[in-house]
């Protein structure tokens, strides 16, 4: 990753990943969307989001922004999912609004996984 194109915290999140993978026993969506792809799996314990991992192919923007989701989310009751949103991301990491379209697909990959979540009434 060339630093200049990206700011301290992409360079941060995308160098530090603690969440990525899938878990065999958790709930999981997928989205395959401009290019980008991205899977989110949770574990649910007690209507919280016991742990997040997630796969993600695509630019570091969106690679640090699925990191940063996880890490807001995990440990959270499942309601806070209605919390998510793209604007604290799309400035925390500074990403061009011409990219606004690729981080939606982000924010479908959630509302997918807030409604399987809803749909196995943890």
């Amino acid at each position: 990753m060339r630093s200049m194109n990206y700011n301290q915290n992409v360079q941060d999140y995308f160098a530090n990943l603690k969440h990525t993978g899938e878990f065999v026993d958790g709930v999981t969506s997928y989205l395959d969307d401009q290019g980008i792809r991205i899977k989110l799996s949770a574990r649910i314990k007690n209507k919280k989001i016991a742990n997040l991992c997630f796969l993600a192919w695509g630019c570091p923007h969106i690679i640090s922004a699925t990191e940063f989701f996880c890490r807001t989310f995990e440990s959270c009751d499942i309601q806070k999912l209605e919390q998510f949103e793209i604007k604290p991301i799309m400035q925390k990491f500074d990403i061009p609004i011409e990219k606004t379209g690729r981080i939606l697909v982000l924010e479908d990959a959630v509302k997918s996984l807030k409604t399987i979540i809803n749909k196995n009434e943890f």
